[in-house]
């Protein structure tokens, strides 16, 4: 199976669009707006276009991955980090790798980047085999109420998550 992962450009849009609505359709507790988040996202300051990425396979869009920029702030300090949503494959490509080698992708270059850490809603038990652990254990929370093992983070460095502690703090694109 040739996958080639690149930087989404606009023309993908349309084709990533199709392909977050495909893969939340049947996803319990989703709004299925997924689609609208991405492009409110494009839209906003959290946005790093080289962290938007997606999956071709024969020149076709078949997934797609986003980090956008996040602050970790207490009542002393901010910290820089990335928030990982959503990350999207075509039904009929699930379970080949496929978000797998997005989400490995989107990490190594997050990491080249300069960013520390990432955070994410999800699934618990897709996520811990890619290094994510609870926000709990760092004294992170989100700014709602969601399942704990549902909240979490990984440190793209050795370190990356010393001293880090707070609530996260989402571009308002995720709220609108």
């Amino acid at each position: 199976m040739n996958i080639n992962i690149r930087q989404e450009t606009p023309a993908d849009y349309q084709a990533v669009a199709k392909v977050i609505e495909a893969a939340f359709k049947n996803e319990p507790f989703r709004d299925q707006q997924e689609h609208f988040l991405v492009e409110r996202l494009r839209k906003s300051d959290a946005f790093i276009p080289e962290l938007s990425l997606v999956a071709e396979m024969n020149g076709e869009i078949v997934g797609h991955i986003l980090l956008t920029k996040i602050k970790i702030k207490n009542e002393q300090e901010s910290f820089d980090s990335l928030a990982l949503a959503p990350v999207s494959v075509k039904p009929d490509y699930q379970k080949k790798g496929i978000g797998s080698q997005l989400i490995q992708t989107a990490h190594f270059l997050a990491k080249a980047m300069g960013f520390k850490s990432i955070v994410l809603l999800g699934h618990k038990d897709y996520y811990p085999k890619f290094g994510y652990e609870l926000t709990s254990k760092y004294d992170i929370h989100l700014p709602f109420d969601v399942p704990e093992e549902n909240c979490m983070v990984l440190a793209l460095i050795e370190g990356g998550l010393k001293e880090v502690n707070g609530v996260v703090v989402y571009a308002d694109a995720f709220f609108e």
